[in-house]
């Protein structure tokens, strides 16, 4: 928090209020973390809200620092909108800091700690593979927004409603998906463990090369014991991740190829950031859709 502060106060926005940093068109100013969080937002304030997103496709979160001119969005938001749970490690301190003196609300940690995977002190993150959790994410974003612009309740109570609805058709689709694919063959390696959620809601055994966060780098003794598990239980596929260097999942292949198992790509899934602007997989449906598509592709 300290570290935040001086941070702020570095910039010269420790004590006035900041200047806006787009233009004042009457529109509710929310600043987000991760693009997923981006499409949420726009998706629950529509045209009552004007969207800036720290993080692009490709970006991981776990390791992304905030420039000053992050810093000075966030401090000229009427809102801003993160994760929490330590998603956003290397920006906890400006976080932090910036609620002090603007709305800034940790989506993930408004949702039931019973329902959150992980020791109590440094739960998984990666709530948004189950949509069901995703659905309480949805309605932290719209309770926030209501709270900074009371005369927008209707518009996102009714947004709100319609995306619920999407959540739910997403939910039963994914549960279809994945039974098409044999209990034993449903185990997915992949390059950190971001897929817990969706182990758990839909009975998928999952193996990362590295752990929660992308922070540690995975080390040998755990690409070999990847590998004899792949050999051993004949797994054929393994997938890379957009925001993740491949060479860990490579290294993996490699180890097993040395054992005389061949394994190939599965395809590349969108892990801790939604594809690009303007295509289906950068928005928050369309990326779980693709992953779930490439997965069961991938397995079968």
């Amino acid at each position: 928090m300290k570290r935040g502060l001086l941070l702020l106060a570095a910039l010269g926005l420790g004590a006035c209020a900041p200047s806006p940093t787009t233009p004042d068109d009457g529109r509710v100013q929310v600043v987000t973390t991760v693009n997923m969080l981006s499409d949420l937002a726009a998706v629950i304030g529509g045209e009552r809200v004007r969207v800036t997103g720290l993080m692009g496709p490709g970006v991981d979160p776990h390791l992304y620092k905030a420039s000053a001119g992050d810093v000075r969005r966030l401090a000229g938001a009427d809102l801003v909108l993160y994760g929490g749970l330590h998603l956003e490690g290397k920006m906890v301190d400006v976080l932090h800091a910036l609620n002090t003196r603007t709305p800034s609300v940790a989506l993930f940690e408004t949702l039931p700690r019973d329902r959150l995977l992980g020791p109590a002190g440094a739960p998984d993150p990666h709530i948004w593979f189950d949509p069901t959790l995703w659905a309480g994410v949805a309605r932290g974003a719209a309770k926030a927004l209501t709270r900074v612009d009371p005369d927008g309740r209707e518009v996102y109570a009714a947004n709100l409603t319609r995306y619920l609805g999407e959540l739910e058709e997403l939910d039963r689709w994914t549960a279809a998906q994945f039974r098409t694919v044999p209990e034993r063959q449903r185990v997915l390696v992949t390059a950190h463990d971001a897929f817990n959620y969706m182990a758990r809601r839909y009975g998928v055994e999952v193996q990362g090369v590295q752990g929660i966060s992308t922070v540690a780098e995975a080390g040998g003794q755990r690409v070999r014991a990847l590998a004899a598990f792949l050999d051993e239980r004949d797994i054929r596929a393994v997938f890379v991740e957009s925001t993740v260097s491949p060479r860990t999942v490579e290294a993996v292949r490699e180890a097993a190829r040395a054992r005389g198992h061949a394994v190939e790509l599965g395809g590349s899934l969108y892990a801790d950031a939604a594809g690009d602007p303007g295509t289906p997989e950068g928005t928050y449906l369309g990326m779980v859709r693709h992953n779930v598509t490439t997965i069961v592709e991938g397995l079968r």
